[in-house]
């Protein structure tokens, strides 16, 4: 009982320092060796640690994603496609809005980084929708709103993540989520479209328009450059509808393949573009892979302090909370600390694990999980994505977070009720 007691204050603890900014690798590793300490069980933290360190599934795809994710910002084939799909959106009126949206959230797919696509494509769209008249909120909380695309993309590391778990091929699993992140998408886009509305934030007058919202990035988009980015995804899509026989492409070859021809295409140094690529690949290991490892030693306190298992248990007892404990938990997080990343794969460590016991299986609730956390930190006013998009829009973050919170609130909503 007293261990129960003091390792719920540890979690609480947790929580606390994630939302105050410290680094959350040190804190979930932290707190994770205190309660396996308390529970006189050290060695599996540092096994958590080692086993994770070394996950090949997991080290091949969020890695290759991510050099090949450096190698389109080398070439500068992520900005080609930005253009090429915001020129015909200027003629759009007041769907101008939802389009915004939808376009940054197919760009997303390709660019999976948050912070990363909304730099991309928010230098091109959001200045766009500010010349269309459009409030600076509702333009960079439309970029923002389509930064969730990411959840289709084989390089989202939650995506390999729940995979691994699930005995399932990534585009597998994507495909088994897919109407459930598309709605969603729909979902952001008509909420953001419904506040312009009802705010009058369409057809503004004399709006204020910062230095970095006139800093519109001057390229002769190229189509060829601009289909880069979809390489690897559609070669993937074709080795698993096995359009081709025997074609087995698996994600680092897809991301290789896309990244030469990219280098290919653009006829820029490919000693450069090795060096960004491989770049990448160390930043996610550092960056995404880091914080995968060091929830694994938090989770495996958890599991050691004896709170997992009494957690399954009332679970199993009140299966009907998993749903609202798996959606409204990480959302809330992602709102708190700027990313849902932590708390969703602290909890698909351990909880998504026995899923069928409470009646849910595995990829549904892995996925909806890892969906609710990337949904709070799209409304969260600290988050990178937020950060970037406000900068760029010339307004506070608190602003952006404001017009996405229907949308985002709705999403989660519908997730939890629809998806489990």
């Amino acid at each position: 009982m007293f261990l129960s007691i003091i390792s719920i204050a540890i979690v609480f603890l947790t929580i606390f320092l994630l939302i105050k900014q410290f680094e959350t690798r040190m804190v979930l590793i932290s707190s994770g060796l205190v309660l396996c300490l308390l529970s006189n069980d050290v060695e599996s933290a540092f096994k958590a640690f080692s086993n994770y360190m070394s996950s090949a599934n997991l080290i091949m795809a969020i890695c290759s994603s991510m050099g090949f994710a450096m190698v389109m910002k080398y070439t500068k084939c992520d900005l080609n496609l930005v253009q090429i799909l915001s020129k015909p959106l200027s003629k759009l009126g007041f769907f101008l809005i939802p389009m915004a949206v939808i376009v940054t959230y197919t760009i997303n797919i390709a660019i999976p980084s948050a912070a990363g696509c909304a730099a991309a494509v928010g230098a091109t769209l959001i200045p766009l929708l500010i010349s269309s008249r459009v409030h600076p909120a509702i333009a960079g909380s439309a970029v923002l709103c389509g930064t969730i695309g990411s959840l289709l993309s084989p390089g989202l590391s939650h995506n390999p993540f729940v995979a691994e778990m699930s005995h399932l091929n990534v585009v597998d699993l994507i495909i088994r989520h897919s109407p459930y992140s598309i709605t969603i998408g729909f979902i952001a886009a008509i909420s953001l479209a419904f506040i312009a509305y009802i705010r009058k934030e369409f057809n503004v007058n004399n709006i204020i328009k910062s230095e970095d919202t006139l800093d519109l990035i001057k390229i002769k988009p190229n189509v060829f450059y601009a289909i880069a980015p979809f390489v690897p995804l559609v070669i993937l899509v074709i080795a698993n509808l096995n359009i081709i026989n025997g074609l087995k492409v698996n994600v680092p070859t897809a991301m290789i393949i896309g990244s030469i021809y990219a280098m290919a295409i653009t006829r820029l140094n490919p000693n450069e573009g090795t060096k960004s690529f491989f770049k990448g690949m160390g930043d996610a290991y550092g960056g995404i892979l880091g914080i995968i490892i060091a929830a694994a030693v938090f989770s495996q306190g958890l599991k050691s302090s004896g709170l997992i298992e009494q957690f399954i248990c009332i679970l199993i007892n009140h299966p009907h909370l998993a749903r609202w404990g798996g959606t409204i938990g990480p959302f809330l997080m992602g709102i708190m600390t700027g990313s849902g990343d932590a708390a969703a794969y602290a909890f698909n460590s351990t909880v998504t694990l026995k899923a069928e016991l409470l009646g849910y299986q595995i990829p549904d609730l892995g996925m909806a999980v890892a969906i609710s956390g990337a949904l709070g930190r799209t409304m969260s006013p600290i988050a990178g994505s937020v950060i970037v998009c406000a900068g760029i829009a010339g307004i506070s973050p608190f602003e952006l977070a404001k017009r996405t919170s229907l949308g985002m609130f709705l999403s989660v909503l519908f997730i939890a009720t629809c998806m489990l």
